[in-house]
């Protein structure tokens, strides 16, 4: 069976119109989800949190993405 893992995340923008992070050690790591659904209630809740600052975004990565478990190790993966 395949997991459907997703990041949860966020931080304020240099620039609302960008997707660079003023402070990159005070990124908001909310979380890892097993399915999208649990990730976008998470995403969901933060965001409206943070609505009345124009800066701060929360994204979902899709960790699942990142990794395939069909094709050959990556070059950092060997380091290890």
């Amino acid at each position: 069976m395949t997991q459907r893992l997703h990041l949860v995340f966020g931080g304020e923008l240099e620039d609302p119109q960008t997707t660079i992070f003023r402070d990159v050690t005070a990124i908001d790591l909310v979380g890892i989800f097993p399915d999208y659904e649990s990730a976008y209630n998470a995403w969901k809740s933060k965001a409206q949190m943070t609505v009345d600052n124009a800066h701060m975004r929360y994204f979902i990565a899709h960790l699942h993405r990142l990794r395939d478990e069909e094709t050959a190790a990556g070059s950092t993966e060997e380091l290890g």
